[in-house]
């Protein structure tokens, strides 16, 4: 049984969902715990910094081990500027969780479990959206604007989009859609009027929530319409990073990662079939999963 020095803790922190792993400096995982978000907010970084110090500690408790852990790598969605970073370290290090603490954007974890140190391009679409990229020594990021500048493509976009074509379709002022019922059935709304008070209540993680109802429906006039916005705003940021870091001698790997990409979808397909269609921006698909958690557990084991 691997002592607190042994352990190593990653942490994938999003809006929706924080993923906690534990492992051994040695290598594998001890545990895992999935727990509430842990979205970072420009306007006060720390502010969940409780929910994760509860999230570390309960992991290791299903370790069977306290902290501190030998070191903790903190991959948090909103984490994107150095001063966010330093509030939330600075918020973090009086709970004691580990002897070494670091804290990133929860893409740069993705993007390490993707290709530890290779060149590539990963895209993520989470309750945000972002891709980065690494070339010939150089790296560069689209996208990450937060959803009133950007985050296009994002299951927040896209669930908001959703909405709006509700109650389109609702006025006549747009096709009847399937999302309707879709919708209604996923906020427990009795009728579209009741969306607007649900809308006024949700936060972001709620509205990226109905994505999923998007992406089950590509058949549909009004969510294939979303969902093809969804692939060309998404695959812009593919091709702006990719003219950004050229040339590229050969294709480029692209990972996907975050909730709306995770898994192999329609919206993958959509994506996939605009950068290959246009010459201008080949690139070769990774089939990899892609965890962010696990990212950020081996970037803790060089702290």
């Amino acid at each position: 049984m691997p002592t607190p020095d042994d352990l190593l803790v990653g942490i994938d922190g999003g809006a929706t969902r924080t993923r906690v792993l534990v492992g051994r400096r040695g290598g594998g995982t001890v545990t895992r715990l999935d727990g509430a978000g842990s979205l970072v907010r420009a306007s006060a970084p720390e502010a969940g910094v409780d929910t994760l110090a509860r999230h570390v500690r309960d992991t290791l408790d299903l370790a069977g081990r306290q902290p501190p852990a030998y070191a903790l790598c903190c991959a948090l969605a909103g984490a994107g500027r150095a001063d966010e970073q330093r509030r939330v370290q600075a918020a973090l290090q009086p709970h004691g969780l580990a002897s070494r603490l670091r804290v990133i954007p929860d893409v740069e974890a993705a993007f390490h479990d993707a290709f530890h140190g290779h060149d590539g391009i990963l895209l993520l679409s989470g309750t945000g959206s972002i891709a980065i990229a690494a070339h010939a020594g150089r790296s560069a990021r689209a996208g990450g604007w937060g959803s009133i500048l950007g985050d296009e493509g994002s299951g927040f976009a896209i669930g908001r989009a959703a909405l709006a074509g509700v109650a389109r379709a609702h006025d006549g002022r747009g096709p009847a859609t399937v999302l309707t019922d879709a919708l209604l059935h996923q906020t427990a709304c009795p009728a579209p009027e009741a969306l607007i008070a649900w809308t006024d209540r949700a936060d972001k993680a709620d509205i990226a929530a109905l994505a999923p109802c998007v992406l089950a429906a590509p058949t549909d006039p009004v969510a294939a319409a979303i969902l093809d916005d969804a692939a060309e705003q998404l695959a812009a940021h593919v091709r702006a990073l990719y003219a950004r870091l050229g040339p590229w001698r050969r294709p480029p790997a692209l990972a996907f990662a975050g909730g709306t990409l995770a898994a192999p979808s329609t919206l993958r397909d959509r994506i996939v079939q605009r950068l290959q269609a246009a010459s201008a921006t080949p690139v070769t698909p990774l089939a990899k999963n892609i965890d962010a958690a696990r990212g950020a557990l081996g970037l803790a084991a060089s702290l």
